[in-house]
């Protein structure tokens, strides 16, 4: 890690001690921008802990972070915003689902003026392997809808793998309350704001081992507030144009 990292590069975690391990060795192969990687754990006994504390050694780049906000995914990736040192952050997952040879095209697209720089399954050249039938049509129809009917301009607004430029997280005040829901709540402010956003094609692969704590049930009404959300500003645009 440099004294000045470009790019913080969150991952949040809950009991992911066999993930762990490939993902941060994948990332540091892969991503040839300066950062920094904040591992941020829910409660001291994760069983992610040891296994990240000892992979420090060799990992220069690796910090690991207390999430004191209150547990769950959305409070560690708060925690780990608020934490980060660098001018991009980077949300990412545990479990290996995501390209991490695309971050530095990403972190280029952001450094030439996007806010937002999505990871897109739906765009073309990306696609998703694997993972529940339902929880993957509710998906693409939301990012394609958002994207041909409310004029998002990416097409997978609910893929958490995305990279931030830090102006823009600093002027937003997050209102998720759970989930996943956060990456939908930025992509939607972003685009009501008319800002510049922008896309790369990535791979989705279902995670091998442990499990998933995606809860569709409870967490389907939090992201059709913000669907509704890029909705109304598309309206709002319309009537104010005629």
């Amino acid at each position: 890690m440099t004294d000045s990292p470009e790019l913080s590069i969150i991952i949040p975690v809950f009991n992911e001690p066999d993930n762990i391990g490939p993902t941060l060795r994948r990332i540091e192969a892969a991503v040839k921008t300066p950062h920094e990687i904040l591992v941020v754990y829910d409660f001291d006994a994760d069983t992610t802990v040891p296994v990240a504390r000892k992979l420090q050694e060799a990992l220069a780049a690796l910090r690991l972070h207390r999430n004191d906000l209150g547990r769950g995914v959305l409070n560690a990736m708060k925690a780990g915003i608020a934490e980060s040192t660098a001018p991009l952050v980077l949300i990412t997952m545990a479990d290996g689902s995501d390209e991490m040879d695309r971050v530095d095209d990403m972190a280029r697209l952001a450094t030439g003026g996007a806010a937002v720089v999505a990871g897109s399954r739906y765009m073309k050249g990306g696609r998703q392997i694997g993972g529940p039938a339902l929880k993957r049509v509710l998906s693409r129809t939301a990012g394609l809808s958002l994207h041909w009917l409310a004029g998002v301009p990416i097409h997978d607004a609910t893929n958490n793998f995305k990279l931030y430029r830090r102006d823009f997280l600093d002027s937003v005040t997050i209102e998720s309350t759970g989930g996943f829901e956060l990456a939908i709540e930025l992509t939607a402010k972003a685009t009501r704001r008319g800002l510049e956003m922008a896309e790369v094609p990535t791979t989705w692969r279902d995670r091998t081992a442990g499990a998933s704590n995606f809860k569709l049930r409870a967490w389907l009404p939090k992201y059709l507030r913000w669907y509704l959300h890029a909705f109304r500003g598309r309206f709002a645009g319309a009537a104010a144009a005629r």
